[in-house]
């Protein structure tokens, strides 16, 4: 009978709650991104942005659920620590989450006069959970302490993760529209892409200042050649972005899938260097993932059972995306 080692388990599951983040980061980043764009679209425009998300965006939030389900599972002590110093932050984005899917559903239902009000809530529940997150993510790298200078980092990083999300939200619609609004959208993802820059030049500046530990991991040697290729191919590809948003929209359409492609790779790159950054740690500086893990016996279990649930997850999603691909098309509900 195969055996897994005691210590091996606790990354197997550090491997999946962090492939489950970095999936709902990009996968909801995009469609939260779409509803912070609203206020600059028209009606009409606002509808075929909610038709390229409408199959998608409620399985976006699984990856979300997944990835809190792992941590109380499989690290049940970070887990309290975690939610207790995020409790607020969590709270908003939960308060938004509600409001988005409730307004993505009346929206469609509310009489004409009506329906402005629910575009307000859509928007207005897109920006709390992209401000709460990005908060979370602030916090998180300061160490979770609640000081004026983690709080002025956190609202920092909120406000350069809520650009981000605009971003990709604009690559999608890039990507699955045409015509008037996908022009919009080159000419939003062109101002989003300077957000991106600041928030990943934030992010990755903060770790090693406020931790020698992880200043060392990144400059000294070998690791400082080993981890070059991270920010040099970040570089490059914003500027592949930049110079791509230039000659966007193409007459063959030819091109319309990079933007995406390239604010996925950008966000893959960043969650990289976090990993290394802060492994073997899942509450910063002070618990690791092997301390704050499940008893053996018990992640074994948890693992035959995430072998099941998984799959299942991986395979609506892929379902879902293949059926509905291509571009989005009016918004009907006939």
């Amino acid at each position: 009978m195969m055996t897994i080692d005691a210590t091996t388990l606790p990354v197997i599951f550090a491997s999946l709650m962090g492939v489950s983040i970095l999936l709902y980061v990009v996968l909801d980043g995009f469609d939260l991104g779409v509803g912070l764009l609203f206020p600059f679209a028209t009606p009409a425009e606002r509808d075929r942005m909610i038709a390229s998300i409408g199959p998608f965006w409620d399985a976006n939030e699984t990856w979300l659920v997944l990835a809190i389900g792992l941590l109380l599972v499989a690290f049940p002590s970070a887990h309290g620590v975690i939610l207790t110093a995020l409790y607020l932050p969590v709270a908003v984005m939960l308060i938004g989450l509600i409001l988005r899917g409730v307004a993505f559903e009346f929206r469609v239902k509310a009489p004409q006069a009506h329906k402005r009000h629910w575009d307000v809530a859509f928007f207005a529940g897109s920006l709390m959970t992209a401000l709460s997150q990005g908060f979370m993510l602030g916090l998180y790298i300061m160490g979770l302490g609640w000081t004026w200078g983690h709080a002025a980092f956190g609202l920092l990083t909120a406000g350069a993760l809520a650009v981000a999300y605009s971003f990709i939200g604009a690559a999608w619609i890039i990507l699955k529209t045409d015509g008037d609004l996908q022009k919009k959208a080159v000419v939003w993802a062109r101002g989003g892409i300077w957000g991106v820059v600041l928030g990943m030049g934030s992010i990755s500046a903060a770790p090693p200042l406020v931790s020698p530990r992880i200043f060392d991991r990144w400059f000294t040697f070998p690791e400082l050649l080993l981890l070059a290729p991270l920010p040099l191919m970040s570089g490059a590809l914003i500027a592949l972005l930049w110079v791509a948003l230039r000659h966007l929209p193409t007459r063959d359409d030819r091109f319309a899938w990079f933007p995406f492609a390239g604010a996925t790779s950008l966000m893959v790159l960043g969650f990289a260097g976090m990993a290394y950054s802060f492994y073997p740690y899942i509450v910063p500086e002070s618990l690791t993932i092997y301390e704050a893990a499940s008893a053996p016996e018990s992640l074994l279990i948890i693992l035959i059972g995430t072998c099941f649930v998984l799959p299942v997850i991986l395979g609506y999603s892929v379902l879902s995306y293949t059926v509905f691909r291509g571009k989005a098309t009016s918004l009907s509900y006939d």
